[in-house]
């Protein structure tokens, strides 16, 4: 999250720098050096502006090139982090916000395995928080061989919003898999199901969409099939 982020979120809120100051118990100098980038914005106070000044979870703070390596350790429960940010499978499960939704899932993306309902909720990340980070969450899913997934998650996203209409995301996302498009890889992958068996494998590669097929992937997930009204 960068100085002007926080600015535009205190204006938004309608509070003066000095009463900004005096909620976050700093002084409105130091305040005024976040707005306008002489200090770094603190994890601390990024995630307590996350609730003080009513900011998305696409605020919180995501690892920098030299980290990247490290989230892919990262332990995660993904059917409540997926709660927490809304999605309506796991919205009964709560917790407050912790983790941006690029960094959830790159993390998950990276996973050889994850529950079903979890795998459908990706795609909803997408579709939900359509403003993440996109040049960061490329560069980690290069890093580490994951476009295919990344762009099959895409485009299913991209299959729900025209079935709802919405012609600015699904546009947006058009051009999200352009970009893709060239780093596509050839070897065969799954979408996150890499434990199954080889009869599912030999099944799935006659019976898979053509756009999972684009994508190299072994999976029978379709976009039509996903309800997440």
């Amino acid at each position: 999250m960068d100085g002007r982020a926080l600015r535009q979120a205190r204006l938004g809120k309608g509070w003066t720098q000095q009463q900004t100051a005096r909620e976050f118990g700093v002084t409105q100098a130091y305040w005024s050096m976040f707005e306008n980038g002489f200090r770094p914005v603190p994890p601390a106070v990024v995630r307590r502006a996350l609730r003080a000044l009513k900011l998305p979870p696409t605020a919180l703070p995501l690892p920098g090139d030299q980290r990247l390596e490290e989230s892919t350790t990262r332990k995660h429960d993904f059917s409540r982090e997926l709660g927490v940010l809304g999605y309506p499978g796991f919205a009964h499960l709560g917790g407050k916000a912790g983790l941006n939704p690029a960094l959830l899932l790159f993390d998950a993306l990276n996973e050889p395995d994850l529950d079903p309902r979890v795998r459908e909720g990706l795609p909803w990340l997408v579709l939900a928080y359509s403003d993440m980070d996109w040049n960061w969450l490329v560069k980690a899913v290069k890093l580490h061989d994951r476009q295919n997934r990344l762009g099959f998650a895409v485009a299913i996203a991209r299959e729900v919003a025209g079935r709802k209409h919405e012609q600015g995301r699904s546009g947006k996302f058009k051009e999200y898999l352009e970009e893709l498009e060239p780093a596509r890889l050839a070897r065969e992958d799954t979408f996150c199901h890499d434990g199954m068996t080889q009869a599912e494998r030999k099944w799935l590669r006659q019976h898979r969409s053509s756009t999972a097929q684009h994508w190299n992937l072994l999976t029978d997930m379709r976009g039509e099939r996903l309800a997440y009204d």
